[in-house]
């Protein structure tokens, strides 16, 4: 609902504002009312098929945070964790809350050179990880203790510690820690809207209230209940995972099915067995299983929610959906790690549903606003009229980490984050991404920041200078492709040589897809990159 304030025009959501204990610490919050669902089945790791109870996770967290005190970890340290789905990361996570200290997750299948960009950066004091990482971190081991969560005899090291040991500790000497709400719990890493990934510090207050936001509220009760099964495909490392699946999921006192990794059988062969009722997904999974020849192979008839978020869902592949799962509600959420991460939810995923348009990504959530703002004046727009995408409310980042500028540049005077997306809210108060103004490039979900690759080709010797943009493409969304000016006397550089030198340092979604050399990268007289206009050639199809 749009309304007029301060000069402004504010759109609310449609639902009305509830009461948010933002003053609890995350893990009080998500566990209250523990002694109601103290035996109701909290986590299922898929692969070994093993049920821990509410009463589990909570008891393992507190052992894991005396473990990690043993170790040294105090309030306001920092710890890595590097691993994939699975009941470790969970106890980790929650320990971490339970310490006053923050955690940062990072991707396993990072190179050890970015896996260490991110421990420095973060000032990370402790890792944990699984043994068949080990070698990506050992050069670290000098600065930081590793907890393996595995065995693996060969890495007998004094800085390495199983994670037994924290398993086994007394939950009874864990030390009572002061939490404030606006210390920091997590630390995720993003490159918001343009540069290199920046830690984006989320605290207890702004967690609680974005979980609030998504899940609490008698009435109505948004979409997770006590007697959902929720899918956790996508990776807790992401906060679209870690928030909107793990956290709502544990608010709501619902069984939370852990996959370590995406494979389309196992996943509908999942769904069938344990009784699957909400989906959260990103589109190169709804788009794997709008394509896949086996679903009439399963019986997929308890999934009641399919949520996707992550990147924009197009239109065409939204309603193929919903041609094969008619009795599902298929509806999208708007997130970004900076804003806390959700900003707007379908409420066609509400008790008391809403009709929602296709392609919508919903309203704004409860107890926050949001304004669209027209970028060459600054001045906040009606419906239906595109601007920057801006929000504003408690679950919003406290900043990036030792980054006060960019923080500035984020984040205005009056509290208003500035997302870097362009859409518009229609008459009915549905949100409508259609374009973005940062630089960000988007593969699957994941985020790749232009500047990071730019930086590291122009390493290269024989490259004087380069551009990085995005590419269409139709399983990932889009993928990083690159202009690249080659330096005097180097006509000899490939595409291929160029490739490879990139993926060797990086992770596989940010490897260059392409290479297009050109005689200059055009740039604003500040210097700027123009990337529109390489945008544009790109859409041309005549790069050259």
């Amino acid at each position: 609902m749009a309304s007029q304030q301060d000069n402004q025009i504010i759109f609310r959501s449609k639902l009305p504002d509830i009461n948010i204990p933002n003053h609890l610490p995350l893990h009080s919050y998500c566990f209250q009312n523990l002694s109601q669902f103290a035996s109701h089945p909290c986590l299922i790791n898929a692969p070994t098929g093993k049920l821990y109870t509410y009463s589990d996770v909570e008891i393992t967290s507190r052992k894991v945070a005396s473990g990690l005190n043993k170790l040294g970890i105090q309030q306001g340290d920092v710890i890595m964790i590097l691993l994939p789905n699975s009941p470790e990361f969970i106890f980790s996570f929650l320990a971490v809350s339970y310490l006053g200290a923050i955690s940062t997750a990072a991707n396993p299948f990072f190179t050890a050179p970015e896996i260490e960009k991110q421990a420095k950066a973060s000032n990370a004091k402790l890792i944990i990880t699984q043994a068949c990482y080990y070698d990506k971190v050992k050069e670290l081991l000098n600065h930081h203790k590793v907890v393996l969560i595995d065995a693996d005899n060969n890495n007998n090291n004094n800085n390495n510690v199983h994670f037994s040991t924290l398993t086994d500790a007394d939950e009874k000497d864990l030390p009572e820690a002061n939490i404030q709400p606006d210390d920091v719990v997590a630390l995720p890493y993003s490159s918001g809207t343009t540069g290199l990934p920046k830690g984006v510090m989320l605290t207890h207050k702004g967690m609680v209230t974005s979980i609030a936001q998504q899940v609490d509220g008698e009435n109505p009760n948004l979409y997770y209940t006590n007697e959902d099964v929720i899918l956790c495909v996508l990776p807790l490392f992401h906060i679209y995972s870690l928030n909107s699946v793990l956290l709502c999921g544990l608010r709501a006192k619902a069984t939370i099915l852990l996959m370590p990794k995406f494979d389309i059988n196992a996943l509908l062969s999942l769904v069938n067995k344990h009784r699957v009722t909400v989906a959260p997904l990103v589109p190169p999974i709804v788009l794997a299983i709008a394509k896949s020849p086996d679903l009439n192979k399963y019986d997929l008839s308890s999934i009641r929610i399919l949520k996707c978020g992550g990147a924009p869902l197009g239109k065409e592949l939204e309603e193929s959906v919903r041609a094969k799962f008619p009795k599902a509600i298929l509806g999208q959420g708007y997130g970004m790690t900076e804003a806390g991460p959700v900003l707007t939810m379908s409420l066609a995923f509400a008790k008391e549903a809403l009709n929602v348009k296709a392609g919508a990504c919903g309203t704004v959530v409860r107890n926050a606003e949001m304004k669209i703002v027209d970028p060459e004046t600054g001045n906040s727009l009606p419906s239906n009229k595109s601007g920057e995408i801006c929000i504003r409310g408690n679950q919003i980042m406290k900043g990036y980490l030792n980054d006060l500028e960019a923080t500035e540049r984020t984040i205005d005077k009056e509290g208003w984050l500035h997302t870097g997306d362009v859409g518009y809210i229609d008459e009915d108060d549905e949100l409508f991404i259609i374009d973005r103004l940062k630089e960000l490039i988007k593969y699957k979900g994941f985020q790749v920041a232009p500047a990071e690759l730019e930086a590291l080709l122009l390493s290269h010797h024989k490259i004087s200078d380069a551009a990085v943009v995005a590419m269409n493409d139709e399983a990932a969304g889009e993928v990083p492709v690159a202009f690249v000016v080659r330096s005097n006397g180097y006509t000899d550089l490939t595409e291929d040589e160029i490739k490879q030198f990139i993926s060797k340092q990086v992770v596989f979604y940010k490897r260059i897809n392409k290479v297009f050399f050109i005689d200059a990268i055009p740039k604003s007289p500040s210097g700027k990159i123009l990337r529109k206009d390489l945008r544009a050639k790109l859409a041309a199809c005549d790069p050259n």
